[in-house]
């Protein structure tokens, strides 16, 4: 059914607000999908692995201000209007995202790099926490009561939809003028070609009108004079904003981020899978997954929102540990025998000397071809001390760049798409069942809250706390899914026991849209 709303078709509505939200979410993503490289260009070359852990520190940051960003842009969202308050959001995002793709590296101005880094992306996160409420308010209310799953199911593919955009175009990139100059220059690019999409969804969102709902409210004079004080001071509300935040978002927000981010994280810094074959792997499981974000969006219009999400929860919760081990057994090359292998290439040796010293640390590499078609490099490393007895000293074999057979990656992508799926369970009901809790003239602001703290603390932070567990003495390469596991599984405890499952057109909060109100 398709809806005139005082000149915006609801196509034009989803579309316009889908771009833009698909755009913030790769201004936001392109940044943790390169994580890696940008760690070796802020910090000091010797940082090792506190490179990666201080970058997904830096990227968990613009997770953290999200909340703020939703009350800030939220309170405006329902003084002002949602139109113009996410046309701002979207000017900041790209704009900043644009500056990080500036910014020099460490080896020319220090730990400047970092630090002004830090500062753009939390005014990224402040941005994004403002856009997601806003998009998906405007949405619900130019749409039916009874079809808000379907039509705002449209705006939670753009979050999955802006990662699938930025790994493309990193690996587009990366292809194209080769993995060196990548590695230096190149991955400035994806940055850069964002201000291209914004001006672009900016052009667009000029064009759309304010939502019928809030232009209805203000005609009448019933907008809200202090959105922040009647969303958190009610005591009726302030309850239903808890209950959306541990009941919902939270454990929404943790399957969301482990089912694609940590997934790549794991793929590449645990397993250490080739660069392109890991975001080959997430590209193909986004592509298959992506349409059941409408799916269930859909279907929760019949059957009502809780149950869908909290069988994603349940799902991760159960699955998680079983599905990482698969990663990690089939990428162990230590149990790789000679009669598997096709080809050894010749071995590429390095010596560095060690500082203040006469030892050398020599580094050997090789490329080892399998009769499966999978391939990966072998590097040996042994310190030799130039004193007399202390002989060499051996390091421990790494295995990394490995490319997968053909049914191996095939597998990981089934297991990746298994993960996403359960994303789409969680997070495409979630922006009706958000809207339908809370009333319109301080809808914005009491939908974007705990939508922003559940995914962009709880969730945001899955990346980083998960690395940082697995860091510590005597844990193990899963230890780290128990952070993800342990929220989904207190999410899903309190949404089981406190949520209702009412359908759609019956809960609180429901102003349904006039005949009036849509000539």
């Amino acid at each position: 059914m398709g809806l005139k709303t005082k000149g915006n078709s609801i196509f034009k509505v989803i579309g316009a607000s889908s771009l833009g939200t698909l755009i913030e979410w790769y201004d936001f993503y392109i940044f943790g999908s390169l994580a890696t490289i940008i760690g070796a260009k802020l910090f000091p070359a010797d940082a090792g692995a506190s490179a990666l852990i201080n970058t997904l520190a830096i990227f968990a940051a613009g997770f953290i201000v999200r909340p703020f960003g939703a009350l800030v842009f939220g309170r405006l969202g329902d003084l002002i209007g949602r139109k113009y308050t996410f046309l701002l959001t979207l000017v900041l995002m790209g704009g900043s995202t644009f500056l990080i793709g500036l910014i020099p590296s460490y080896s020319t101005i220090g730990y400047a790099a970092p630090i002004l880094v830090l500062i753009l992306r939390l005014i990224q996160g402040l941005a994004l926490g403002g856009e997601y409420g806003g998009a998906a308010t405007y949405v619900a209310e130019h749409a039916a009561p009874g079809r808000r799953g379907f039509f705002t199911s449209w705006i939670q593919t753009t979050a999955t939809g802006g990662l699938f955009l930025s790994l493309g175009i990193i690996v587009v990139t990366k292809n194209l003028i080769g993995a060196e100059d990548f590695a230096a220059w190149g991955w400035r690019v994806p940055f850069l070609l964002s201000i291209l999409l914004v001006g672009v969804s900016i052009y667009i969102r000029m064009k759309m009108h304010e939502s019928p709902m809030f232009s209805k409210l203000k005609s009448e004079g019933k907008v809200s004079k202090n959105p922040l004080k009647e969303s958190f001071s009610h005591k009726t509300n302030f309850k239903m904003v808890l209950l959306a935040l541990f009941g919902a978002t939270m454990g929404q927000g943790v399957i969301w981020y482990t089912g694609q981010f940590y997934a790549q994280s794991f793929l590449e810094n645990t397993c250490k899978v080739d660069f392109n074959d890991s975001r080959y792997i997430l590209l193909w499981g986004i592509a298959f997954a992506t349409p059941f974000f409408v799916v269930f969006g859909s279907w929760s219009d019949r059957v009502g929102r809780k149950w869908i999400m909290l069988c994603g929860m349940l799902l991760g919760i159960v699955f998680y540990r079983p599905v990482y081990q698969i990663f990690l057994d089939d990428t162990d090359m230590t149990k790789t025998e000679q009669k598997d292998i096709l080809q050894v290439s010749d071995p590429v040796v390095s010596r560095l000397a060690v500082e203040n010293t006469k030892d050398s640390l020599v580094t050997t590499s090789a490329t080892v071809t399998l009769l499966n078609g999978g391939s990966y490099t072998k590097v040996q490393s042994y310190t030799k001390y130039d004193e007399p007895g202390r002989g060499v000293v051996a390091g421990p074999d790494v295995y990394k760049d490995k490319k997968l057979p053909a049914p191996v990656f095939w597998k990981f992508v089934g297991l990746i798409f298994f993960q996403i799926l359960l994303v789409t369970m969680v997070y495409g009901p979630i922006a009706a069942f958000l809207v339908e809790l809370f009333p319109t003239k301080i809808r914005y602001t009491s939908m974007s809250l705990p939508y922003h703290v559940g995914n962009g603390v709880f969730g945001g932070l899955v990346p980083f706390i998960a690395t940082l567990i697995v860091s510590f003495p005597g844990s193990t390469p899963l230890s780290g899914l128990w952070y993800p596991i342990g929220i989904a599984a207190l999410s899903f405890v309190i949404g089981a026991v406190y949520l209702s499952n009412t359908k759609p057109d019956h809960g609180e909060g429901h102003e349904e849209l006039t005949k009036e109100t849509l000539s």
